[in-house]
């Protein structure tokens, strides 16, 4: 009996936990153009209307955003994205080699200060960096954007890469040491190689992160830089259409690719 409970509580757990996902992915798929949540057929359209190719769809069922803004948000974000996530997993991994491997008496208060931004509620720490970009005399541009999604970032991979360091037997590389190899050889051949799957989790979880991001990005952004979250907000604030959902699946989408790809080259480096 008691097992059944637990059956049944762990698949309402499931159901509570993706069921809201799932609505998004089949409305994206509604052919319905006035009321997103009455079903009036199935349809490709959506998707269609997305990459710019021929649909059945009337130019008021859609948003006034053209595909090609759509674009230019998708670019924005990825350039953002690709650069905060590659500065994150350079600065977050020294970071933690550095409190790792080194003994000094604020080591413990260094680690506690790196966990702040990941709490920090979104809103204050954009605040906060709006007012300090703004006090240095910083044109809000993609460069802020990059610098302000790093600040937090680093934090992320500081702990992934952590976690990895803790599980990280140094007694190798004292034998390395011992059979004559330099630090930087050492490094090189054996430390790298054995943090590398914290090094890579961390860079998936900043790319992940900063894709997403918009609380703190919509404060640092500026006019003319437009991420994609920030772009769908803005089509948000005119009504929800199948077109969004058809758009937050193509999100899911990629964020499924790319963390399979994450456990892809993860298992690979175990076996």
């Amino acid at each position: 009996m008691l097992r059944r409970i637990l059956s049944l509580y762990g698949l309402l757990f499931f159901v509570f936990i993706y069921a809201p996902i799932l609505l998004v992915v089949v409305y994206s798929f509604n052919a319905n153009t006035v009321n997103m949540m009455i079903w009036s057929g199935f349809t490709f359209d959506w998707y269609r209307q997305i990459f710019g190719l021929e649909t059945s769809i009337t130019n008021s069922a859609t948003y006034v955003d053209s595909s090609d803004q759509l674009y230019a948000s998708i670019r924005t974000s990825l350039t953002v994205a690709v650069s905060t996530s590659a500065l994150s997993t350079v600065f977050g991994t020294a970071l933690a080699l550095a409190v790792a491997r080194y003994r000094f008496r604020l080591a413990g208060f260094y680690r506690t200060l790196m966990m702040v931004p990941m709490i920090m509620p979104d809103i204050v720490l954009g605040l906060a960096l709006l007012i300090f970009f703004i006090t240095i005399g910083m044109n809000l541009s993609l460069l802020t954007i990059i610098i302000g999604q790093s600040t937090f970032l680093i934090s992320y991979v500081f702990v992934t890469v952590s976690a990895r360091l803790a599980e990280f037997d140094t007694s190798v590389e004292e034998a390395s040491a011992d059979l004559g190899a330099t630090p930087a050889q050492t490094f090189r051949k054996v430390t790298l190689p054995g943090i590398a799957p914290g090094i890579l989790g961390g860079w998936l979880l900043a790319f992940i992160i900063s894709m997403d991001d918009l609380v703190i990005t919509y404060f640092i952004a500026g006019t003319g830089n437009t991420t994609l979250p920030i772009h769908i907000w803005g089509m948000l604030r005119r009504g929800i259409k199948p077109e969004i959902n058809a758009i937050a699946t193509l999100m899911l989408l990629f964020t499924l690719v790319i963390a399979a790809v994450g456990l892809y080259f993860r298992s690979r480096r175990q076996k």
